[in-house]
């Protein structure tokens, strides 16, 4: 479904992505992992059309979608959500889905209001006309968030941390609810995320990032067990991470 070839990004003369290869298939779960600065979310920004790439190639199906406009890239089928939930606090819940339906993936007005429902109700929150976005707390930001996202259809989710600020509780509900969005609407995802113990038990595959540059990829009881992954990332989380990825798989 995507391929990724050479993406490079760089920032005056500061390399923030070097040289990065990877694929994506249909209806796989990756996970994007690595220390803070390790150029996870400019991947994203270059995937979703946010930055344009110095370099590389970002093909979507087929097509090449490198430097397109973040409107366009949106429309052929990937949505993305955000670290830090901004909804437009004074339009309801169900209308900060609509918007994001309607104006993000194009979809007409009354096709866009048919998908904020159902986009809402698989992630468990109100879709009645009424309901405000205040008074959510992080987990139903969080939800927002996401259900924004699938209101515009895609066919490729980028999950930019959908687990921060959330307590154990609701962190497996929201795991449960990427492997759902998975099953039910066959959506492929990226998923970058710091909470090993979770994301380990659900993705199919690792990457791993450090300054820009791919380190490891591969299977999550792989990775976890890789020494320079341990050294640059994991450290003492290795063996909790590894126990979660071995529960994963089995």
């Amino acid at each position: 479904m995507l391929e990724v070839q050479g993406l490079t990004k760089r920032f005056g003369g500061f390399t923030a992505v070097g040289d990065v290869s990877f694929a994506v298939a249909k209806g796989e779960i990756l996970g994007l992992i690595g220390p803070n600065g390790s150029g996870k979310s400019t991947i994203f920004n270059m995937l979703s059309g946010t930055l344009v790439p110095n370099g590389g190639s970002i093909r979507f199906e087929g097509r090449e979608i490198g430097g397109t406009a973040p409107h366009a890239i949106i429309r052929s089928g990937i949505g993305r959500t955000f670290q830090i939930p901004r909804p437009f606090k004074r339009l309801s819940i169900v209308e900060n889905a609509v918007l994001a339906a309607h104006f993000g993936g194009g979809l007409p007005r009354a096709e866009a209001e048919a998908s904020a429902r159902e986009a809402l109700a698989m992630v468990g929150l109100p879709t009645d006309p009424g309901a405000v976005v205040d008074g959510l707390g992080a987990a139903g930001l969080k939800k927002l968030e996401l259900a924004k996202a699938l209101a515009t259809r895609p066919k490729l989710l980028l999950a930019d941390e959908s687990l921060g600020g959330l307590d154990e509780h609701e962190m497996d509900q929201a795991a449960d609810m990427l492997r759902r969005i998975r099953a039910e609407l066959g959506i492929t995802i990226i998923w970058v995320e710091h909470i090993m113990g979770v994301l380990m038990r659900v993705v199919d595959r690792v990457m791993v990032l450090d300054h820009g540059i791919k380190i490891a990829e591969g299977l999550p009881a792989a990775v976890v067990r890789d020494p320079r992954v341990i050294e640059v990332y994991l450290g003492t989380d290795a063996e909790a991470a590894h126990e979660a990825a071995s529960a994963g798989r089995a």
